[in-house]
């Protein structure tokens, strides 16, 4: 058995708030298999999170008390809403969405001061930008979802669930609203996401509204709110290295890699859930079933037992191990996207600037739980 923790240990702990990732490497450290009120049983290992990623019989993920579509589904519901929802990213739409998303990006650059708060004037408004291009929802939803956005980051940070209630209903009125208007244009033939999703069938049904919300509000609210944590994150990471800065200006072929190994180090999601089927024996601890279970993601890809040195940056480690997206059948759907865009806007920063750099006097903040990234960056860039 692992040694406790002491009582005050919580992800909204002291020790964690001045940089969360850190301290989930000593909590790692000393108890990779831990309790907490809030989280419950916590995974800190990538062995033990690979574990429950590739058995899903014994951990399950439906967790919430929402309809969540795909995530809180296992095999076999899970299976049908992945055939419809992976089609959606396939490498031709991807192939199509770049000059779009490349747009975007190279617009907000020209516009971009040269002392930047790149978190607020930049990744959130790429990220929203660049996901209702994707899905190709109106230009007057920019700032609506900017503006949901902040009320949905300090909603979730206060934890009041009166407050992320709220926000739920404020952003599922917009799935709505675009619900009703692709069903006035039926006659016209369109071919949006949501009138797409209007005509799926699973099972020899039509998806219900409450699965369409919930597909939508899944690719926006994690989409958009992923994207920006990691465009900050990347964004810091070559700002502190001049010198790799560089090496990525002159060798774009090299950023994929670059890319997948900085979220890796800094990882831009902290955690998701699971419960257990049956009772299982799992690093050391017995849980019986039915237990709720936190895979530590912002732990897991950085143990040193699979890692190395935690924050090593290698070009040459192979993608099977980075849990940047997960892993097993619930790996996430929207990888492929979320590569394409990470990948473009880093093209368009870099080819499009001379010099990323930190201002001395003005030093960053760090997201804390639940978020990653920061929460503010000021960068200078000319």
């Amino acid at each position: 058995m692992n040694d406790k923790l002491p009582p005050e240990w919580e992800p909204t702990s002291e020790f964690l708030r001045q940089d969360q990732i850190a301290g989930y490497d000593q909590v790692r450290s000393r108890c990779p298999v831990a309790q907490s009120e809030q989280l419950h049983w916590s995974l800190f290992r990538h062995e033990d999170v690979m574990r429950v990623l590739n058995n899903p019989r014994q951990f399950s993920n439906v967790v919430s008390n929402h309809l969540a579509v795909p995530n809180g589904f296992d095999p076999p519901e899970h299976t049908a809403y992945r055939r419809i929802i992976d089609a959606y990213f396939s490498a031709q739409r991807m192939t199509e969405f770049e000059p779009v998303c490349r747009s975007i990006a190279a617009k907000l650059i020209a516009r971009l001061p040269n002392e930047t708060e790149i978190a607020a004037e930049f990744a959130d408004v790429f990220a929203i930008e660049a996901q209702c291009a994707f899905l190709d929802w109106p230009e007057g939803l920019h700032q609506p979802l900017l503006r949901w956005t902040r009320k949905n980051q300090a909603a979730t940070l206060s934890g009041d669930r009166d407050a992320m209630a709220a926000v739920a209903v404020e952003f599922d009125s917009y799935i709505r609203d675009l619900l009703a208007e692709s069903r006035k244009l039926a006659p016209i033939r369109r071919n949006d996401a949501v009138t797409r999703l209007l005509n799926e069938r699973i099972d020899d049904r039509a998806l219900s509204d409450e699965e369409i919300v919930s597909i939508l509000r899944n690719w926006t609210v994690g989409e958009i709110s992923t994207i920006s944590a990691c465009v900050g994150i990347l964004a810091h990471y070559v700002a502190e290295r001049p010198q790799l800065q560089q090496q990525l200006r002159d060798q774009t072929n090299l950023l994929p890699a670059a890319i997948d190994e900085i979220l890796r180090i800094h990882p831009p999601l902290i955690s998701s859930r699971r419960k257990t089927t049956e009772s299982v024996e799992i690093g050391g601890c017995q849980l019986g079933t039915g237990e709720r279970i936190t895979i530590m993601w912002a732990s897991a890809n950085r143990d040193e037992a699979e890692f190395g040195d935690p924050d090593e940056f290698r070009l040459d480690r192979g993608p099977a191990t980075n849990l940047l997206y997960g892993a097993g059948i619930h790996v996430c759907p929207g990888a492929p996207l979320a590569r394409l865009e990470l990948r473009v806007v880093m093209e368009e920063l870099l080819g499009r600037t001379k010099s990323i750099a930190m201002i001395p006097d003005k030093k960053p903040v760090r997201a804390i739980y639940p978020a990653s990234g920061f929460s503010s960056l000021p960068l200078r860039i000319v």
